[in-house]
């Protein structure tokens, strides 16, 4: 599955650790301009992953924060770690 990239470290983050589930709005705001296509794209994967997992959403429409970042190979410790660096050499 071709993923975009996502808009910026800091916003992941703070959509990884402000959001148990994400909807359409946030995975537009994760990911920038995309397609309303590709965001049903994106959330299919994760929908089933979540039915492989035999899981469940609390929101009809969203899908669930941790398994999402795990489907689209989003590694927060990655980020955070790449974060962390940027601040020490102030970038």
């Amino acid at each position: 599955m071709n993923i975009p990239p996502i808009t910026s470290i800091d916003n992941a983050l703070f959509i990884y650790y402000t959001h148990s589930e994400l909807g359409n709005k946030e995975i537009i705001a994760l990911f920038g301009r995309i397609s309303s296509a590709t965001v049903v794209r994106l959330k299919k994967a994760v929908k089933d992953e979540i039915a492989r997992r035999e899981m469940f959403s609390y929101g009809m429409y969203k899908v669930n924060t941790a398994v999402a970042f795990s489907v689209w190979g989003i590694d927060v410790f990655d980020l955070e770690t790449r974060r962390q660096k940027l601040k020490e050499l102030s970038l």
